[in-house]
């Protein structure tokens, strides 16, 4: 009952003016959540992007490193049942398509990691519900 007397003596104005406050330092804070849960979003995507970049390198690298010595191995070996000519061309393009395959592979997984990763930020959705129902008991 002494509640009720309280709301009384407000007058339209004063409510008004309090609805008001409370709605910017609430608008300020969904704000600040947005800008806190993308942050934490953009951080995960960024992880698994460099994930993707650095299997990338590595595979490219070991590649590089390795490439010179299988294919001339290799083109030696084809010798042995073919023309050094077809060898010639032939063991480059076997490897290659190999590498090709693994960094692929490598590629397909990051991708897969990054599709599972949500840019919705959740929580303000689910704060923004919640501010919904208490502005619609506030004006009742």
């Amino acid at each position: 009952m002494a509640q009720q007397a309280v709301r009384d003596e407000r007058s339209i104005g004063q409510i008004l003016k309090d609805l008001t406050n409370e709605l910017q330092t609430l608008f300020r804070q969904e704000v600040d959540l947005v800008k806190t849960e993308m942050g934490e979003k953009a951080s995960r995507a960024g992880s698994n992007l460099g994930a993707a970049a650095a299997g990338g390198a590595v595979a490219f690298a070991g590649a590089l490193a390795l490439l010179a010595a299988l294919v001339r191995g290799f083109a030696i070996l084809l010798e042995h049942f073919m023309s050094p000519n077809v060898a010639e061309w032939l063991s480059p393009l076997l490897i290659g398509v190999v590498l090709a395959a693994i960094g692929l592979g490598m590629l397909k997984k990051a991708l897969a990691s990054l599709k599972h990763e949500s840019i919705t930020p959740q929580r303000t959705t689910q704060t923004l519900q919640e501010n919904k129902e208490w502005l619609k008991t506030k004006l009742q």
